[in-house]
């Protein structure tokens, strides 16, 4: 498992959300930086966004969770294309974060 995991539950179907894709971005130097891009899988969850031995520093980093596509393809209309959390790293420990969604709204905290 890597330093930062994530897990999307879909809150309209009590279910988790597979195939959304999400990306991994660093903040440095005034930009937003891509470091990894993966899609989650049947339980929702992406435990290797990162390589195992791979540490993040200390800093800013967002998650971009591109929601559209999942509910276009199960024909749901929806308010939000993509989910954006920005959140920050300050040590070497477990970071899981993750989306609770539904087509109008959604919701995220610090897991575990």
């Amino acid at each position: 498992m890597s330093q930062l995991t994530t897990h999307i539950l879909d809150t309209s179907k009590g279910l988790p959300a597979e195939g959304i894709s999400v990306t991994l971005f660093q903040w440095k130097n005034d930009e937003w930086f891509h470091l990894a891009s993966k899609h989650t899988n049947s339980d929702g969850r992406i435990l290797d966004l990162l390589e195992k031995h791979l540490v993040l520093n200390s800093g800013s980093y967002k998650l971009c969770f591109e929601t559209k596509p999942y509910f276009e393809k199960q024909q749901i209309k929806s308010f939000y294309p993509y989910v954006e959390i920005v959140f920050l790293i300050n040590d070497a420990s477990h970071y899981h974060v993750p989306l609770l969604l539904n087509p109008f709204g959604y919701s995220t905290y610090r897991g575990s």
